[in-house]
């Protein structure tokens, strides 16, 4: 156990200990649920959830549609819309504001050197490469999770991460959780010194099989006919991006390969087998930790990654993203009911959401008859830069793009004696003539209070001044950022990226029903901290839904 690890959880202890004294006797305390699960589809937005429906398993995603209570105008609150980001969001029920998390990456004001949102050098994977910059601990989340605080008050309870990526493990396991994240390199799961050092024997036990190896070479074939999909964009089409899998259905995964290796190990988180390898070894931790089973109560996370990596690659348009999100319903189904049968039906609550929505790919969109582009940031780079050169004879005034923004350097601008809030001012104007942007806010802008601006009030959600760039860059609707000609992404506050599901089940611990009032993804950490009977995370900005039937 590491020195940090070991400072956390004899604080928790001592925590422990002082709120024993207070706790109500058992025959006042209702019933809590033995075990917290959360579901995280990456990059899945409401719309295909509702959008499909008719075509969903009866125990997936309509375990919580029919049996549950859902969210049918749930957002994030904040602008730049990314993974991190959000994962930061959903257990600690805080903005990137407060908990640091403002990107997956982003540039260090003070230097300009690169930082990754879980990146860490103090540690290294287990058992396989550490790359620079590689996702290894909580270190730049500010915050505590849900599961710190579940920690902080009972030691023994249990809270693990899961996911195809280190940041969907890392930050909803917390600081005193634990998190196993795949590894496109090896084909495993594992972990970092920050949580052991070294692997439980269930782990290598699960790794020696070679799971990943189980879907060399395996098709990836439409679940239902060709009729079905009606509703999707075809496969095919120019802007979806071919390499990878292909992209056509059915589609081999590791074709034209001889054996199993990194290229696979990658490709094989952009089909449906990724999610279920990622459920697979969710199952052995169920399995082996006991989660739920020994008389605490435990938490669970698990983030799916495929259907990000597939929207990006195709659009959320497309038929292979639709085709997708039934092979995932289908996944969720038997996943749910495994913790029926190993946990018990009665013991345990659900959320499902996701840690952003997705754009339309902007050539479908074109097409479509709406306003929709692609903004490059290298060629936008140098033309604030050349205007910056002409006004005030420096050169490189712009470090770079960070996050969702520009950074400027401030530090030389004062030693050649030059004005920053001119320098901010050009480059700004220079920003505001390139396509596809809607506007730019300033540093002073989005650490005032004014409200009447359109998302002012979401990209300040989104902005820690002590990481974020001084100008943040708001594109145009159904404008993305792209280093690429083809595929999709996300980022942007408006509600095709920041609508996503928030649903529940537990017919113990929540109602039924859909709710057609606004909630925003910060509630989910106070509504399961109340369900679970614990206080919400200290810095929680979001409230609790009131659930309980």
């Amino acid at each position: 156990m590491t020195p940090t690890r070991r400072r956390l959880l004899a604080l928790a202890l001592s925590s422990a200990l002082l709120s024993a004294c207070s706790t109500p006797s058992p025959s006042v305390v209702p019933q809590r649920p033995k075990l917290l699960v959360l579901m995280v589809i990456d990059g899945l937005p409401m719309r295909q959830v509702t959008g499909y429906r008719d075509q969903l398993a009866p125990d997936g995603f309509a375990r919580f549609l029919d049996r549950g209570r859902w969210f049918a105008n749930a957002h994030y609150g904040h602008g730049h819309t990314v993974t991190a980001a959000g994962h930061a969001v959903m257990l600690t029920g805080a903005y990137p504001q407060r908990t640091g998390i403002i990107s997956n990456e982003w540039r260090d004001p003070a230097t300009g050197d690169p930082v990754y949102n879980t990146g860490d050098n103090a540690y290294t994977y287990l058992d396989n490469p550490t790359a620079p910059l590689a996702g290894t601990s909580p270190r730049n989340l500010k915050v505590e999770t849900l599961g710190d605080v579940l920690r902080t008050r009972s030691p023994q309870s249990k809270v693990i991460g899961i996911s195809g990526k280190d940041r969907g493990a890392i930050l909803p396991a917390g600081h005193l959780g634990q998190a196993y994240m795949y590894m496109t390199e090896t084909g495993r799961f594992t972990s970092s010194s920050y949580y052991m050092q070294t692997l439980p024997a269930w782990v290598t036990a699960f790794n020696a099989t070679k799971p990943a190896d189980a879907f060399f070479q395996k098709a990836w074939a439409p679940v239902l006919p060709e009729t079905a999909y009606a509703r999707s964009v075809p496969d095919g089409q120019a802007w979806q991006v071919a390499s990878g899998n292909g992209n056509r259905l059915p589609a081999i995964v590791g074709d034209k390969m001889e054996a199993p290796g990194p290229r696979f190990y990658s490709n094989l988180l952009a089909s449906p087998f990724g999610d279920e390898l990622t459920l697979s070894f969710a199952r052995a931790a169920v399995t082996n930790e006991k989660l739920g089973q020994r008389g605490v109560q435990d938490l669970l996370s698990v983030s799916l990654s495929s259907h990000d990596y597939i929207n990006h690659a195709y659009g959320p348009e497309s038929r292979l993203s639709h085709d997708h999100m039934l092979h995932l319903d289908r996944h969720l189904q038997a996943f749910f009911q495994f913790l029926d049968q190993t946990v018990g039906a009665g013991n345990y609550v659900l959320a499902l959401t996701a840690d952003h929505g997705f754009t339309d790919t902007p050539e479908w969109a074109a097409s479509q008859g709406r306003d929709a582009g692609r903004f490059n940031n290298a060629p936008a780079l140098a033309a604030v830069n050349g205007a910056l050169a002409a006004r005030f004879g420096v050169d490189q005034l712009a470090r770079g793009f960070s996050a969702s923004g520009l950074l400027l350097n401030d530090k030389l601008a004062a030693e050649r004696g030059l004005d920053f809030a001119a320098v901010q001012a050009v480059a700004r104007d220079e920003l505001l003539k390139l396509p596809g942007v809607s506007t730019v806010f300033t540093r002073e802008q989005l650490l005032g209070s004014e409200t009447s601006t359109p998302y002012l009030e979401g990209m300040r959600k989104s902005f820690d001044p002590t990481r974020a760039a001084q100008l943040q860059i708001l594109l145009k609707p159904h404008w993305i950022f792209s280093y690429r000609p083809g595929g999709s992404t996300h980022g942007s506050p408006y509600a095709y990226d920041t609508q996503v599901p928030l649903l529940f089940w537990g017919p113990s611990y929540v109602g039924r029903g859909e709710v057609e009032a606004r909630a925003e993804v910060a509630d989910l950490a106070p509504t399961l901290a109340a369900i679970a009977g614990l206080p919400a995370p200290a810095q929680a900005q979001g409230h609790d839904l009131s659930l309980r039937p």
